[in-house]
């Protein structure tokens, strides 16, 4: 039976593959152009047109001061810091920021600031405190490392008890895996 039935199986997937198209890759650099979502013609393997080349300093300069602001501004609006899964260690990308604030913080001797740690819903509310709080003292050093006095910079945990995203995904497990700065006149 199943001999029988193999003609016709292999008769429908050449039948099948017969009606896929291929893209047409002029097409597609086109609509990459020209759609609303714009491609780095280095990116499509074309050349880069003088216009959007800029030298390395100044292209450097640009990466370390985006997407984080470093202005007064910015620090009220920036106060997160994000880990991963059971981790209290500052990635690279926090860096600026934590030295924008501790600037701040080195500029105006009578501010303080508190560093609340928070954890995700999973594992125990034991290890989730603790996790808050290694991550609340990771951003702690990294701000007593950049300028600012031991005397500014408190921290406490929250454990899961805050989370900034309800839900049981990743998405919400991501958001509420982080470090809060909080400054004292917020209380």
């Amino acid at each position: 039976m199943i001999m029988r039935n193999l003609p016709l199986v292999l008769l429908l997937a050449a039948l099948l593959s017969a009606c896929a198209t291929r893209d047409d890759p002029s097409r597609i650099r086109q609509v990459a152009q020209d759609g609303t979502l714009k491609v780095h013609p280095g990116l499509l393997g074309e050349p880069v047109p003088a216009a959007l080349q800029t030298p390395q300093s100044l292209a450097a300069k640009q990466a370390d001061e985006t997407p984080m602001r470093m202005d007064e501004e910015g620090l009220r609006t920036q106060r997160s810091v994000y880990f991963d899964l059971d981790q209290a260690a500052i990635k690279p990308d926090y860096d600026p920021i934590l030295q924008a604030h501790a600037r701040y913080l080195a500029r105006h001797p009578s501010a303080r600031v508190r560093i609340e740690g928070h954890a995700d819903e999973r594992g125990s509310p034991a290890y989730n405190q603790r996790l808050g709080l290694k991550r609340a003292q990771s951003v702690r050093a990294t701000l007593l490392g950049h300028g600012a006095g031991s005397g500014q910079v408190a921290v406490k945990s929250w454990g899961k008890a805050k989370p900034k995203l309800l839900g049981r995904n990743e998405e919400a497990w991501a958001e509420n895996r982080r470090a809060d700065v909080i400054y004292e006149s917020e209380k």
